[in-house]
């Protein structure tokens, strides 16, 4: 069964832990695995099944 992401290319999320990275856009999401790019932190490979992002934008 393939993973279901709920995070899509292009989308704006915040980590609700680190409110010091600034805003991110998620650049992809394969198995689980979401690449963000946030504005304070740089790319960051987040597994979903382990942190919840919050989106704030659909892109």
């Amino acid at each position: 069964m393939a993973f279901q992401s709920l995070y899509e290319p292009g989308m704006i999320v915040k980590l609700p832990g680190k409110p010091e990275w600034g805003l991110g856009q998620v650049q992809s999401s394969v198995g689980g695995a979401v690449t963000v790019n946030f504005q304070e932190h740089g790319k960051v490979v987040i597994r979903e099944e382990t942190v919840t992002l919050e989106v704030v934008s659909f892109g």
